[in-house]
């Protein structure tokens, strides 16, 4: 809605990522079934129930009062918070590195030759390197595009957004590195799944899209997304004129929290 304009595009993109998440699962489902069982990531015991129990006993053990456990949750989500945003500068400038070195140019020469197998403008090469480090960055410049069609740039910004982009990719591979789980996995799926979104957005745009928009006006809105137009439109507004707020105060409350622990 943001780079677009356009809110029923915003159907299309939600259904072929939920979609396409729900195929990346079920093929997921069989990876590792070659392992042996000692070496499988999951337990055969495994449950809904089995998994409540296990946090009700590890809540029982846990021993810090309500308050710790509030403040290390709030430390935590900042930490985490300055973690991701510092990963995005990291990537926007590595990409911008690439550009100046024609690193990029040569990594846009072999995409101008995929998209133009697809019958995409190479035009939007810059824009796919681009989303592939930060899909930000690659989204907005594909929103931008004056030489594709809307359903190309839908197919383009589906398969950024599945793919996550390097960024995405390197937050959760720190994120999982103190963890027994895998990297490898999780990147496999992004790229599948961006392939696949891409896919379903090619097949649902002229069902979900098209047919409920007006020929004859780029901005009209189908019926039934003008309740959904609001839910969304006013937190956005909100989020505008008061997400500056809500970040500082909640670094100041990081800060606090850090001199109060060192002064312990």
């Amino acid at each position: 809605m943001g780079f677009f304009h356009n809110p029923a595009l915003g159907i299309v993109l939600a259904a072929s990522h939920y979609l396409g998440n729900i195929i990346v699962g079920l093929a997921m489902r069989f990876h590792g079934e070659d392992q042996a069982p000692e070496h499988r990531s999951y337990d055969s015991k495994l449950s809904i129930r089995y998994a409540l129990q296990l946090m009700h006993e590890e809540r029982l053990n846990d021993k810090r009062p309500f308050g710790k456990m509030m403040g290390d949750a709030v430390h935590s989500a900042i930490q985490t918070l300055l973690m991701i945003g510092g990963f995005i500068i990291l990537f926007s400038v590595l990409n911008e590195i690439l550009q100046i070195i024609n690193i990029a140019m040569l990594v846009g020469f072999v995409i101008s030759i995929i998209l133009g197998l697809l019958q995409i403008p190479h035009e939007l090469n810059t824009a796919v390197i681009q989303g592939m480090f930060e899909i930000t960055l690659g989204s907005q410049l594909v929103s931008k595009s004056t030489e594709a069609t809307l359903l190309q740039q839908a197919i383009l910004v589906s398969f950024i957004l599945a793919f996550n982009g390097f960024s995405v990719q390197a937050q959760v591979a720190s994120i999982l590195s103190e963890t027994d789980i895998r990297f490898q996995p999780f990147f496999l799926a992004r790229c599948f799944h961006g392939f696949v979104s891409a896919i379903l957005t090619y097949y649902l745009f002229d069902w979900l899209y098209m047919e409920n928009t007006s020929p004859h006006s780029g901005d009209a809105v189908p019926v039934f997304l003008q309740m959904e137009m609001s839910l969304f439109v006013v937190p956005y507004h909100w989020l505008l004129q008061w997400g500056f707020l809500i970040t500082a105060t909640t670094l100041v409350v990081w800060v606090l929290l850090n001199l109060f622990k060192n002064r312990q």
